[in-house]
């Protein structure tokens, strides 16, 4: 597998994991400069020419998946016979600097409903390198004229059209993918909250509406859902910074885009 499919393969499985590069390469060395390796947690993928310099790479990757933030860090190796190595001689005279780059699980975004705001939402966090849901129960809202926008997103993108109970999907997203409910039903935006509540592997809730709307739906989800305060509280409304008052779609999602990349640093993410 190469290293392209193999780093892929980690964001697919939303598993961390480390890039190792030889970064320059003096005298003679195993492999030249660019040779990659992929370390994951229990797995690697390619080689930097195996021997000390590759095991004491791998060492180091997996204490930086274990870390709590990890940046990238650039190593250096003598490969020669004066030299006392963890994991054995390499005598090949030259030296080799390797980068280490983290490669950490990418945020995850589902936007429920894909109207006006939430295009305009859409258009703005395809820009980020994340996962992005898009779900609605209308497929006109998802044809593929109506998404082109994003066809150049950076953001992998997901499409989901749920024709019947949307809320269903929220068990299936990953773990700690932040939801966006704006839904063009609020009796589909009530049920969305209800499950979101009962979906415990969650990121961030965030509901638009009017303070009106809220007041109506936290009376339903204490007293038809069951929920406590504590619960209920999880879900964050309105969405969006208080002091961007526009109301044009392109306002509101730029405002909502805002509060939530500021949610993603709060959260150390």
């Amino acid at each position: 597998m190469t290293w392209i499919a193999a780093v892929a393969r980690l964001r697919a499985r939303r598993e961390s994991g480390v890039l190792v590069t030889v970064a320059t390469v003096r005298g003679h060395a195993p492999r030249d400069a660019g040779a990659k390796l992929v370390v994951g947690h229990s797995e690697t993928w390619g080689s930097i020419g195996g021997g000390n310099v590759e095991a004491v790479a791998i060492d180091r990757a997996r204490e930086m998946l274990t870390a709590a933030k990890a940046e990238p860090e650039l190593m250096d190796f003598a490969l020669n016979d004066k030299v006392t190595n963890q994991h054995g001689v390499q005598c090949c005279g030259g030296t080799v600097s390797v980068l280490l780059e983290p490669l950490p699980v990418v945020r995850a975004v589902a936007i429920f409903g894909v109207g006006h705001v939430g295009l305009e939402l859409a258009r703005i966090l395809a820009r980020q390198d994340l996962d992005l849901h898009l779900i609605d129960s209308r497929s006109d809202m998802l044809t593929d004229k109506r998404l082109d926008p994003l066809s150049d997103s950076v953001a992998q993108l997901h499409v989901h059209h749920t024709p019947l109970l949307p809320e269903e999907i929220l068990e299936h997203l990953p773990r700690g993918t932040h939801i966006l409910i704006m839904t063009h039903d609020h009796a589909e935006d009530a049920a969305l909250c209800d499950a979101a509540l009962r979906t415990t592997h969650l990121g961030s809730v965030g509901l638009i509406g009017s303070a009106a709307k809220w007041t109506r739906f936290r009376k339903r989800l204490a007293t038809e859902g069951g929920h406590d305060d504590a619960a209920i509280d999880r879900i964050q409304t309105p969405i969006g910074l208080t002091d961007i008052t526009g109301k044009e779609p392109a306002t509101i999602a730029v405002s909502v885009a805002a509060d939530l990349l500021r949610t993603f640093e709060n959260a150390g993410e």
